[in-house]
């Protein structure tokens, strides 16, 4: 049987920063074709990128582009996914079809941190990660993102999980599974459109550097498998939490009428929470993701930083 080398395909800017031992930050292109409208998507993408590059680290968005995994993209590939209409949504199960038939493919948060490992690049910035769906004791609706971080060792910046999951449940699976939940900036775990889910995290850290030690001991340990920080989104931008949850309510009520399921069930309510919100949720997701790439290129950098605990001595 042919043997396959994985298709990595680098950007010459992140070639250049992987030669130089330059601190790089893994984005998604899911929240470029199905998370945002054009052309918001696509500038958003771009001023991103711009910020994790003035904190000193080399944006690294991920896609499947011609049967390649591309670690980095071009502003035409950036429009391209921005402006596509047949873009696949990319998770684990698909990358091999999507791979094998050369299909343009965005990654989601479980397909980003696979590409990300075998870029190895150790951290990826996301809005939020996807989680235990509301009503999955019947549907068994579970985000294959919680799959992936309790086996890929990339951690994952995120603004919690979104606030259309039951979020409960989503740290529950996370704690079966061995995965540390750290929040940012106060105890509790992040809602995406909110600060506060009402849930507690599993342990705060604010500082990039002590984040980075973190993750050093952790893998250090050999316990492989992810980590997600969780950065609230600032309070200027958050919305009411009452009025997102009334808004979440309706817009699983009407997905639930119009018999939406599986991967067509979150661009459903983030296009109908835009729509009830009179488009306030748009401008909350679009701050709470640059917020979350300044604290990935933070930490990034932190992890370039020589580790005071040295494990390899001890073995």
């Amino acid at each position: 049987m042919k043997q396959h080398t994985h298709p990595l395909e680098f950007s010459a800017e992140v070639a250049h920063a992987r030669a130089l031992g330059q601190p790089i930050v893994a984005l998604e292109s899911t929240i470029i074709s199905h998370g945002m409208p054009y052309p918001q998507n696509v500038q958003t993408a771009r001023e991103v990128e711009a910020l994790i590059r003035a904190e000193g680290a080399v944006p690294a968005t991920i896609a499947i582009i011609g049967g390649k995994i591309r670690i980095g993209l071009s502003d035409e590939e950036l429009e391209l996914l921005g402006q596509s209409s047949d873009a696949m949504k990319v998770s684990r199960r698909d990358l091999p079809y999507v791979l094998a038939t050369g299909r343009l493919g965005a990654t989601t948060v479980a397909a980003t941190m696979i590409c990300a490992a075998l870029a190895e690049i150790p951290v990826f910035v996301t809005g939020g990660i996807g989680g235990v769906h509301r009503g999955a004791e019947t549907s068994f609706d579970i985000s294959a993102d919680l799959q992936e971080l309790a086996r890929t060792s990339v951690a994952v910046v995120c603004a919690g999980a979104k606030s259309i999951l039951d979020i409960g449940l989503t740290l529950e699976y996370l704690e079966t599974h061995g995965v540390p939940v750290i929040s940012m900036g106060q105890d509790n775990f992040a809602a995406f459109y909110t600060p506060d889910s009402g849930f507690r995290a599993d342990f705060r850290i604010d500082d990039p550097a002590q984040q980075a030690e973190f993750l050093r001991c952790k893998w250090a340990l050999g316990l492989a498998g992810g980590v997600v920080i969780s950065n609230p989104v600032p309070a200027q931008q958050a919305m009411p939490r009452a009025e997102i949850d009334a808004i979440t309510a309706q817009a699983l009520q009407e997905a639930a009428a119009q018999g939406i399921s599986g991967k067509a069930v979150t661009p459903f309510l983030l296009a109908r929470i835009k729509a009830l919100t009179g488009g306030r949720s748009l401008a909350t997701n679009i701050a709470l993701v640059k917020h979350n790439a300044l604290a990935g290129a933070r930490l990034a950098c932190a992890l370039q930083h020589k580790p005071t605990m040295d494990f390899t001595k001890a073995q």
